[in-house]
């Protein structure tokens, strides 16, 4: 497990400062979608116009850049886990975040890795924002639990491990091939409750 408190990269307040961070996230995102996590980070500071000293004054890790690049997309998720809670379908609700979850978490090569295990590495700089779309996943999952939608024995790790192999399967798929949404088709008839025969 990561030791120390994560450095979690914030834009400037400066004009130059700014430009040079927005430039540098913007050539990461590109990066990152094209070679995965582990795309080069000389390569995105040249994309970018800048060293690779001013990537590493504004991102001194890798972790950092990648947190920074992803950022907006948890917000996002745990922005809709809240509104789909007031959702009158508690399974309808869960089913359509998951989806949005798996394509998050899917964004680029080597992201689902580092979701995972951001999600119980308080050292690590994403740990923050996957701790609050945890809860907000996981409080969609007791919704639909208390409505009898979704079998009760499912914990919100067990959901979550769901997802990622859903993810892992979208990040490996050919393009035209993409499997994950059968899979997560399969993985939600698998927890949704059925009545019992008598």
């Amino acid at each position: 497990m990561t030791t120390g408190t994560p450095h979690i990269a914030q834009r400037p307040r400066r004009a130059d400062g700014r430009r040079n961070y927005d430039a540098i996230l913007a050539a990461a995102r590109k990066a990152f979608e094209a070679d995965g996590s582990e795309a080069s980070l000389e390569n995105i500071a040249a994309q970018a116009g800048v060293a690779i000293g001013t990537l590493y004054r504004h991102f001194p890790t890798r972790a950092s850049l990648v947190e920074a690049a992803t950022r907006d997309g948890l917000a996002d998720l745990v922005a809709h886990a809240e509104r789909l809670a007031s959702c009158p379908d508690p399974l309808r609700a869960l089913s359509e975040w998951m989806e949005q979850a798996v394509r998050h978490f899917s964004t680029f090569r080597g992201l689902v890795g580092i979701l995972a295990q951001s999600m119980y590495d308080e050292g690590t700089p994403s740990h923050a924002m996957c701790s609050a779309m945890h809860h907000g996943g996981a409080d969609l999952l007791r919704a639909a639990q208390a409505a009898g939608r979704v079998r009760a024995d499912l914990t919100a790790d067990e959901l979550f491990d769901l997802l990622s192999g859903a993810a892992w399967v979208r990040e490996q798929s050919l393009p035209d091939r993409d499997g994950s949404p059968r899979f997560l088709r399969l993985a939600l008839e698998g927890i949704t409750a059925r009545d019992r025969e008598s």
